[in-house]
């Protein structure tokens, strides 16, 4: 077995169960952040919705800089519930592609993430797509699990029942 294909299992499952969280967002709470110092509802789903397009950037470049010199990355702005499952779609689309597409060779390949064009770290091709993309994305779909909660939105279940939802 390849390592995409090791891969893809666990890259589908939680894309589904990001989904079944983006679901969740209703489009009167953009605006709702549980602190000040918190992102907003809405900016943290578009977030969570954009990170899956890292699993091509990985595959494709052998580095990228979140801080480049002159104009900074731009970020997508989705305004509704359907505006940000598009985005997480489209992202995943490609994303699942890309992974299919990458050779065991490719995957131990390094990568860099660079701030500026300083190295914030090297690792190889997989151990990216597992750290900084899945975990990634699963840690900012517990932060926004969170935000539901406190706003009286069911969550849903994801790798057992919920307080809201006894199935899986």
């Amino acid at each position: 077995m390849s390592i995409s294909q090791s891969i893809l299992p666990e890259f589908d499952q939680e894309m589904a169960n990001t989904r079944k969280t983006l679901e969740r967002v209703p489009d009167g709470k953009f605006g709702w952040k549980p602190h000040d110092k918190s992102m907003a509802m809405g900016a943290l789903a578009n977030h969570i919705a954009f990170i899956p397009s890292w699993a091509a950037e990985t595959v494709s470049k052998d580095s990228v800089d979140v801080m480049p010199e002159g104009a900074p990355p731009s970020m997508p702005n989705a305004s509704t519930q359907a505006e940000i499952l598009a985005l997480f779609d489209k992202t995943v689309g490609e994303a699942r592609s890309a992974i299919a597409g990458a050779t065991d060779d490719l995957w131990m390949k390094p990568w860099t993430l660079l701030a500026g064009g300083k190295t914030v770290f090297t690792m190889p091709k997989a151990a990216v797509l597992r750290a900084f993309v899945l975990s990634h994305i699963i840690h900012h779909r517990a932060q926004l699990g969170v935000y539901l909660r406190l706003n009286d939105i069911p969550v849903p279940s994801i790798y057992g029942p919920s307080a809201d939802e006894a199935a899986f």
